[in-house]
């Protein structure tokens, strides 16, 4: 009996776990065309409605540092991990996420062909922003997966609509 209750005790005391999230969206572009659009880390207010400045200290280079300045206010701040024009592939990791309500995120963008045009895929693992029990619920295993998921879909819907205005 002392064993069941120890071990049940252990599970609540668990902690955040990693979540993850992946969208994507097909664009009746080329994957070139696509990728021109994305591959500029230090212009991503080009393409994303939530962002409306973006300053990158060494463009997209390996170890560039940038800062989104958000519509609405507050910054987030991001470094460049890996990228890749061949792949058509960068990783990013947060450095800061302001008010984006993670921790420990890192994330992948990349553009492929489909079927005459491309698939855009954004792919992000990361933490809550509360690491302890019992978060707010502003900062728990929800917020941060909408929040993220937001971003995504509206930056992916973006990037179509770009592509295939009528």
């Amino acid at each position: 009996m002392a064993a069941l209750l120890l071990a049940s005790t252990v599970a609540l005391a668990h902690g955040p776990t990693r979540q993850k999230v992946t969208e994507s969206v097909t664009v009746k572009a080329t994957p070139d065309q696509v990728w021109a659009a994305l591959k500029d880390f230090g212009a991503m207010e080009k393409w994303h409605p939530a962002v409306e400045k973006t300053v990158a200290d060494k463009g997209s280079s390996v170890g560039s540092t940038r800062t989104l300045t958000l519509k609405g206010g507050g910054t987030v701040v991001e470094e460049l991990e890996s990228y890749s024009d061949a792949d058509r592939k960068l990783s990013y990791r947060m450095k800061d996420p302001g008010p984006i309500p993670v921790s420990n995120y890192s994330a992948t963008i990349s553009v492929k062909p489909a079927d005459g045009g491309s698939v855009v895929e954004w792919r992000g693992a990361f933490y809550r922003k509360f690491m302890n029990n019992d978060p707010p619920p502003d900062q728990n295993d929800e917020a941060a997966v909408k929040a993220i998921t937001g971003v995504y879909q509206a930056g992916l819907a973006n990037i179509k609509a770009m592509f295939e205005k009528k």
